[in-house]
């Protein structure tokens, strides 16, 4: 931890008076400047109040990387002592780690980046964050605003560059609106369908001064009213289809985790005692070990998933979006009728890929509890002769144990295996499961049964690789008394694994499990299957030793070969709490994840394994 100098002021919450009623808006999402934190009116410096405003959002942990255009803020910070500043090596991971601290918490993430490269680093992980709809305000530097369109040193267009992949962004011009602007970027991060919110500060604009008045306890926009509760009569609708469904299906997503309505999702599953599936972003929304879930499904979903998908005559979408790794061809999807029903925040997610019979467009907490009351009152059962056939066609499918590879063969180390033997000793724990991208993310989805909401965090919609170790950096720091463990390959890991002497310096002692196969693993298997096996620039010629790279940190590498070693270091790595391990597993390099839906195949089009190909 880095030394922190005499505090010379501090900045604390007070209750004070009514912000200036001349100040003026920072965009135009106009605002109801009403319940402010009364506080005595002080002459403040705009990176100040950012600091206050911070403080009043209960912000606890902020990652970034100083520069010249957010100096005035870094001094702040230096200067406070209630938020604790991450210094990472890479503006990249700043937002991924801020990012992984608010999957596993709910809270919204904060990252800070300096302008020019600074911001340009931290496109990547704003755009991971936008698509799996994850709460952040990522505060940037800007140059002076007298300098703003001059080409200046470090400048480039922050609002154009992000506009695509922020919920909204905001250039603040003058320090009085700073800290309305920053209330307002809070409340859009957070509420509604969630999102990354970027806040453009022009360092002028963080020097300049102001009278501070105080921060708003609430917030009101007339442009901006997210619908929370879902309307009555499409819920009664939907709960007449159920009831007289004979192959009824819960397809559930990341939107359940989004509004922490896994309790009441279990519930309702539970009433009605029918079978249930998860996108890979919804995971642990409903318990794998239970009977009911059937599985991921999708593109690496089981077959009785993917087959009930398919295959039911009602089907109940919450919190998801029909994307395209979910339902595959959609012309092929569109074969089977069947009655769907779509809960969602977002009006726009609604219909934008499969045309729905009954939207409901709310909160997925408020609507399930809603429909949960209404079950209760009246009493509403499914026709159990049919649902019961419907659930022996289902256990047929599921007695073919699609997810089974060759336990036998000891004389390789098996991904599957790996991630196995983790499930099986950390299943009783409180443990959390960042992955990166490619085939160890779909086999750590696969064999991993998560059982709990917020445990399973990794890149669904942008599928951005080197976020594993920065995802664990964030959680760690959130969750210091849970087990953090990084599921990752040798081509992900080295896309952030500069990290690694942040996990040191901040000291937070995860375990990275690298299932080496030495191939960018996914890209070698599209290319065997559709490529006639030409593995064009998918093999790693010149890897690292990573046990020599993990000492080189400060941290513990081990080196795992033999399948029988695997459960010894595992054990191993978990036992030195307190210590960064990094777990170098030589997996099978032919090994593939089944089942697999091709490119432009249905969703029961499948792959099960390679005697397919």
């Amino acid at each position: 931890m880095h030394e922190k100098a005499p505090k010379v002021f501090q900045l604390e919450i007070h209750k004070g008076s009514k912000m200036d009623s001349n100040q003026s808006q920072a965009s135009s999402l106009a605002v109801n400047p009403l319940h402010v934190y009364n506080e005595t009116p002080v002459q403040l410096m705009g990176s100040e109040v950012m600091v206050k405003a911070l403080q009043a959002e209960g912000v606890k942990y902020v990652w970034g990387y100083p520069g010249g255009a957010v100096l005035y803020i870094y001094d702040a910070l230096y200067k406070q002592d209630t938020i604790q500043h991450v210094l990472v090596r890479h503006e990249q991971a700043a937002v991924h780690a801020a990012d992984g601290y608010a999957r596993a918490t709910g809270d919204v993430g904060v990252a800070l980046v300096t302008s020019g490269p600074g911001v340009t680093n931290a496109v990547t992980g704003i755009a991971t964050a936008y698509m799996d709809s994850i709460p952040l305000v990522v505060i940037t530097g800007q140059v002076p605003t007298h300098a703003i369109g001059l080409d200046a040193f470090q400048e480039c267009d922050t609002v154009g560059i992000t506009r695509p992949i922020v919920k909204h962004n905001f250039l603040v011009k003058d320090v009085k609106d700073l800290a309305v602007t920053l209330k307002k970027a809070f409340h859009i991060a957070r509420t509604g369908r969630p999102g990354p919110v970027v806040v453009d500060i022009p360092k002028d604009v963080s020097f300049n001064k102001t009278m501070y008045h105080g921060y708003h306890e609430s917030i009101e926009m007339r442009s901006y009213i997210p619908v929370k509760k879902g309307h009555s009569g499409q819920i009664k609708k939907a709960l007449q289809l159920l009831q007289n469904a004979k192959r009824p299906f819960i397809y559930t997503g990341g939107g359940v985790l989004m509004s922490e309505a896994s309790h009441e999702l279990r519930t309702l599953v539970d009433m009605l005692g029918v079978p249930c599936t998860s996108t890979l972003m919804g995971l642990g929304a409903y318990p794998a070990s239970d009977r009911k879930f059937l599985g991921m499904l999708g593109m690496h979903g089981t077959i009785e998933a993917n087959n009930a998908m398919q295959n039911c005559d009602v089907l109940l979408a919450v919190g998801a979006r029909f994307d395209d790794r979910v339902i595959g061809n959609p012309k092929h999807f569109a074969q089977n009728e069947r009655k769907i029903i779509h809960i969602d925040i977002d009006p726009s997610s609604i219909s934008k890929r499969v045309k729905v019979d009954i939207p409901i467009v709310g909160d997925v907490k408020e609507v399930l509890t809603e429909m949960i009351g209404m079950v209760r009152e009246s009493g509403l059962k499914s026709d159990p002769q049919a649902l019961a056939a419907w659930w022996d066609s289902l256990e047929l499918l599921r007695s073919r144990d699609c997810l089974k590879y060759d336990r036998k063969n000891t004389s390789v180390i098996k991904p599957q295996y790996v991630v196995e033997t983790l499930w099986n000793m950390t299943k009783e724990s409180d443990a959390y499961v960042t992955s990166d991208v490619g085939q160890h993310q779909m086999w750590a989805a696969q064999y991993y049964r998560f059982d709990e909401p917020r445990r399973w965090i990794n890149s669904g919609g942008l599928g951005t690789m080197g976020v594993g170790i920065p995802y664990a950096m964030g959680i760690k720091l959130a969750k210091p008394e849970s087990e953090v463990f990084c599921v990752t390959g040798e081509g992900s890991v080295q896309m952030c694994i500069q990290e690694l002497s942040t996990c040191l310096q901040y000291n937070t002692p995860i375990k990275i499990v690298a299932l080496n196969n030495r191939y960018l693993g996914m890209v070698r298997q599209w290319q065997e299957i559709e490529y006639s096996g030409r593995y064009s620039h998918s093999y790693m010629d010149a890897l690292p030793d990573f046990v020599k790279l993990a000492q080189a940190y400060g941290h513990v590498g081990m080196l795992i070969e033999r399948h029988e070693d695997v459960e010894p270091a595992l054990r191993e790595a978990r036992a030195l709490k307190d210590r960064t391990v990094f777990m170098d597993f030589r997996t099978d390099p032919t090994e593939n994840v089944f089942p697999m839906v091709q490119a432009g195949k249905g969703i029961t089009e499948m792959l099960l394994g390679s005697e397919d190909l």
